[in-house]
């Protein structure tokens, strides 16, 4: 009996195949190719049909019991009554709201007000602020059925505008206390609640559609897991759904989140709190991660430098120039879209190297800065598990470790969501008697290097030196 979930993230398409009876499994990626280069706009029918085809490579042959789907936060996109895209897929990374979100933002009482309803902040990712801003480009808002590329994904899969609580959580609609629709937000972004997705819990399952059946070359009918978001089934595949469990995410971009009991927010607006499939999650992410890693490779080396050739070990840390992170905006904790991104205390006798450390640490100093915010207001976790791109560097996986000051574990699978997906499948199946009960194989741990810790300490403080002036 096998489980196939299905995952479109920002850059690629994903799918895993997993037998729940031997535990045999295998994956597939597929890169949606060069994206434009500010990262937004994605097409949703190539987006789908790239996912789909994933999924049917590893199908074929197999008897698939449940598919399971996984999905980004905070995409939106509108349809037609007859279902058909008029608009791209605005991602969460595109900020065509933020002129819009700005001024929104004066209103210190209206984002107070609206950041404790919903766990967002007034921000252009956000897709609330990203309607406001499609009426004000002319679209008839009004017309339109809302998505995004995750709920356009249910329905093509099983014939059904219906979304998860989960992925509602991040769109800045949805009330984090009550879990439903929000009317003061919905009134403010204009929209009706018939436009948007019926809410589901996680425990329901649709059938698969005749259409998603002939997609996937599998049977019609078998039950399907709508969309949840990445972060909140990571959260799950990291065996991190217990109070107190902290995941660190360095990928595209940069994300830590902490399972907690009941909605956790600070008074004033910097971390977010968004519904996993089980529970809460409080968290912050970061605009900037291996993108930057990306743009530097790119941009500065012309594509022909790789990573083997830049990592050539840490160098002197506190000589290290200091990078700023934000060449895609700043999300938590100043939730700055304008913010850019760049270097300081460049000197003549630095090299190619001595920036690309720079990078590195100045993403884990960004991330470490939203950790600091984040515990103040809902305490030290007790374990912290790392995943994401950062994985395929052991210099950046051990600067996190020492960064951090805390062990970070690592599991088997890099797939953290995709394994998530599987695990709540495996639950509503009836092989799992609760997905919190899920404990993942950790392969490693890597520990913090006191010494080292203390000179990233000194780096990190001419960082937030440069942070606050750039405010």
């Amino acid at each position: 009996m096998w489980i196939l979930a299905l995952e479109a993230s920002t850059t690629s398409a994903k799918a895993m195949c997993c037998n729940v009876r031997t535990g045999e499994c295998t994956e597939r990626v597929r890169s949606y190719g060069r994206m434009p280069a500010d990262g937004t706009c994605h097409d949703a029918k190539a987006v789908y049909e790239s996912m789909i085809r994933a999924g049917r490579e590893l199908a074929e042959g197999r008897e698939i019991a449940m598919v399971s789907l996984s999905g980004t936060w905070h995409s939106v996109l509108l349809c037609d009554r007859n279902m058909e895209p008029v608009t791209p897929v605005y991602p969460w990374s595109y900020t065509g709201a933020s002129a819009l979100s700005s001024r929104l933002r004066e209103d210190e009482g209206f984002v107070h007000a609206y950041y404790h309803r919903t766990g967002c902040m007034v921000n252009a990712m956000y897709p609330s602020f990203k309607l406001l801003h499609l009426r004000d480009l002319g679209y008839r808002i009004e017309d339109c059925y809302i998505m995004g590329q995750g709920t356009y994904h249910n329905y093509r899969l099983t014939g059904r505008r219906v979304t998860s609580r989960c992925m509602a959580s991040g769109t800045g609609l949805l009330n984090i206390c009550t879990g439903e629709y929000d009317k003061e937000s919905l009134e403010m972004a204009g929209v009706k609640r018939e436009q948007l997705c019926a809410l589901a819990s996680c425990q329901e399952t649709f059938p698969l559609s005749a259409e998603g059946a002939a997609a996937l070359g599998i049977r019609q009918g078998i039950p399907v897991v709508i969309t949840n978001a990445d972060g909140g089934l990571n959260q799950l595949g990291a065996g991190a759904v217990r109070e107190k469990y902290m995941t660190v995410s360095v990928g595209t971009s940069g994300a830590l989140r902490l399972s907690t009991g009941h909605p956790v927010l600070p008074k004033g607006p910097s971390t977010w709190c968004y519904l996993s499939p089980k529970g809460w999650l409080s968290g912050a992410a970061t605009a900037g991660g291996c993108n930057c890693i990306d743009w530097f490779i790119d941009r500065m080396t012309g594509g022909n430098a790789g990573y083997g050739q830049l990592e050539s070990g840490e160098g002197c840390i506190t000589d290290t120039p200091v990078f700023m992170p934000f060449l895609f905006g700043e999300r938590c904790p100043g939730w700055n879209d304008g913010r850019m991104g760049g270097f300081a205390y460049v000197k003549a006798e630095h090299g190619i190297r001595d920036l690309y450390r720079g990078i590195l640490q100045g993403v884990l100093f960004h991330l470490y800065q939203c950790y600091e915010l984040l515990t103040e207001a809902a305490g030290e976790p007790e374990r912290i598990r790392l995943s994401g791109g950062i994985l395929n560097s052991e210099i950046w996986t051990q600067m996190c470790a020492d960064i951090f000051g805390r062990e970070m574990e690592i599991q088997e699978s890099k797939q953290g969501s995709l394994v998530g997906a599987v695990v709540l499948a495996r639950e509503l199946l009836g092989e799992l008697r609760d997905a919190r009960d899920y404990e993942p194989e950790i392969r490693a741990v890597v520990r913090p290097r006191e010494e080292r810790r203390r000179q990233y300490m000194e780096q990190y403080e001419r960082y937030m030196q440069v942070y606050h002036r750039e405010c």
